[in-house]
């Protein structure tokens, strides 16, 4: 295949903003799938795709098209919107010479719009701006384009108005395509060089590894080594989703498709990996991309005590599809054997959570989510947690810092008062105001990782009744005043139930957390003491009262100390019971935690 007909390319945009109708569109148009064939979200395979509306994963596939009598291979990545999956988009971006950064004429630039137009910026790729929903009634066509071009600093003629829904004006961004996005770089005759951007398990097959070609070319049969992962392999077999899978028997330089190599230990597999010929190596690897640090741990254990080998084996496998995970195994004396996993977000967390529940059929039980702090010793030593459990003891901390993050909210003027109160009771400090047009403001804040994993998201949504949008990443970790407040069952401390907080918001979330797990623990034939405790302090206590049989129903006179003597008997019967009783706590107490008292 002439490398000067080749497209590489992906569609960025903000959720919701209409990514995979136009994907779908682009599909038809080609002629990829007959009419017959096509569904709503094509690309979108996954169950959780369809139910949540979502992209969750990249999805790779070649579309073929004829232009001024030519035929041309458009190589198409359809990414996610959230800000949760925007290490997706990273990875997606570095393969390609070209995106379609679609705007809804609705809703116009939304902060993830800006996120993913950076991300494009940074990888030297050909924007081609696309303004979808144009046959909304509310849409504001003028009022996009000028955003464009305020904000984002892409002249407004460059824009393509159309109706991914109707298919209107998509045939113009095909052509735009192939016209405006620089055919891939690259030498043939040089060493193969193939950059690994995405990869997942087959039962059958193995690993299967999609990668896209930098220089030279891979054939079938070819012994290729990968130069990070150090493993050599023979190809069996190649191929491209067209978005049906088809066997090719070479891949070239600029193109992109999947390689097996019979596989099986996904140990070897990175992304961002360089793979290479064995008999003629490459001398320098591929830059890759940059690695992504986890934002929000939590612990994942086997629901019923057992499984542990299970959940390891599902873990290793969703983290050859989703590299951004991290997991390291954790010991808990309430839940046993699990481990403390890193996620991007929450909303990336209970997706893995129901993967691991669908895909591999385990239950699981996923603890109150936490962030990463940094640990200064008074004997000079600093080492950063994962877990409250990890924190040492009050006398032999100097100082605890904690992640920050530079938050970005896209939300209509009318609601900035309520926005500004929301961010400065979670600790946050304004950084810029920017009016996009008369009505629409960017505030720029920043403020603590931990302050805006739980609840802030939904109440940023319900403030701005749904207007607002918002994007984050890591601005490096502060030093605040914090401090370890743990939960007490019985007055037996429950580390899955620990979290760190800033001291002066201990009181509060304490009597929160005490109060619902009062809600939701069952009664027991003993009393149960929930407290919640700064070291030996105890700050708050709420009690779940006993079942009681009524002892002195058939005692129907006589002496009151015959009375009493059965009363006695029964309280030291329930005291006995109280030392050995074990309270099970169920797993809406774990998740009760991370919502506020509004939801």
């Amino acid at each position: 295949m002439e490398r000067n007909r080749i497209r590489n390319f992906s569609i960025i945009a903000h959720i919701d903003h209409g990514k995979s109708t136009l994907a779908d569109r682009l599909l038809e148009i080609t002629g990829a799938l007959s009419k017959r064939e096509m569904e709503n979200q094509v690309l979108d395979s996954m169950d959780l795709e369809r139910e949540k509306g979502i992209t969750i994963k990249a999805h790779f596939v070649r579309l073929e098209y004829r232009h001024k009598g030519k035929d041309y291979f458009l190589n198409l990545i359809d990414t996610p919107g959230h800000v949760d999956f925007s290490y997706e988009v990273s990875r997606s971006l570095s393969a390609c010479e070209g995106a379609l950064l679609v705007i809804d004429a609705s809703q116009g630039v939304e902060a993830q719009t800006l996120a993913n137009t950076y991300l494009a910026l940074e990888n030297d790729l050909v924007l081609i701006p696309v303004i979808n929903k144009i046959d909304l009634p509310n849409a504001n066509v003028e009022r996009v384009l000028s955003q464009l071009e305020t904000v984002i600093g892409i002249p407004s003629e460059d824009a393509i108005l159309v109706s991914a829904k109707y298919g209107t004006n998509v045939e113009k961004v095909l052509e735009n395509i192939i016209e405006r996005i620089p055919p891939p770089k690259g030498e043939k005759e040089s060493p193969l060089r193939a950059l690994v951007f995405d990869s997942w398990f087959d039962n059958y097959r193995g690993v299967i590894i999609l990668i896209r070609v930098i220089d030279g070319k891979l054939g079938q049969g070819t012994r290729i080594k990968l130069m990070q992962g150090g493993g050599i392999h023979e190809v069996t077999e190649l191929g491209i989703l067209t978005p049906k899978y088809r066997k090719v028997s070479q891949l070239s330089t600029g193109e992109t498709g999947l390689v097996i190599a019979s596989i099986k230990n996904i140990r070897e597999i990175m992304i961002g990996d360089t793979i290479t010929e064995y008999s003629r190596p490459a001398e320098e690897p591929l830059t890759g991309f940059r690695k992504t640090k986890p934002m929000v741990f939590a612990g994942i254990f086997p629901a019923d005590g057992y499984g542990y080998e299970e959940l390891r084996d599902a873990l290793e496998k969703l983290s050859l599809n989703d590299s951004s995970i991290t997991f390291e195994p954790e010991k808990s004396r309430a839940l046993g054997l699990g481990f403390r996993c890193g996620f991007l977000g929450m909303l990336h967390r209970e997706i893995i959570q129901e993967r691991i529940e669908r895909e591999y059929k385990l239950r699981v039980i996923t603890t109150a989510p936490s962030v990463g702090y940094r640990i200064y010793t008074k004997d000079g030593k600093v080492f950063d947690i994962k877990s409250p459990s990890q924190l040492p003891s009050p006398e032999k901390i100097d100082k605890i810092e904690e992640p920050y993050v530079e938050l970005i909210i896209v939300t209509p003027d009318e609601y900035v008062g309520q926005v500004m109160k929301v961010t400065r009771e979670r600790r946050g400090t304004q950084k810029k105001m920017d009016y996009i047009s008369p009505h629409r403001v960017i505030l720029t804040y920043e403020i603590p990782l931990a302050e805006i994993i739980y609840d802030f998201f939904n109440k940023l949504k319900s403030i701005t009744r749904g207007y607002a949008s918002m994007d984050y990443e890591l601005a490096g970790y502060k030093p605040g005043n914090l401090v370890k407040l743990d939960i007490l069952i019985n007055n037996e401390p429950v580390e899955a139930l620990s979290s760190i907080v800033e001291r002066g918001k201990a009181y509060i979330k304490g009597r929160e957390i005490v109060t619902k797990l009062r809600r939701i623990i069952p009664r027991q034939l003993f009393e149960v003491a929930i407290q919640a405790s700064i070291g030996k302090k105890i700050i708050a206590r709420e009690t779940v009262k006993p079942f009681r049989k009524d002892v002195l129903a058939k005692c129907y006179g006589g002496d009151i100390t015959r009375k009493r003597k059965l009363l006695e008997k029964q309280k030291e019967g329930k005291k006995r019971m109280k030392r050995i009783g074990r309270v099970d706590i169920p797993q809406e107490a774990f998740l009760s935690i991370m919502k506020s008292d509004e939801d």
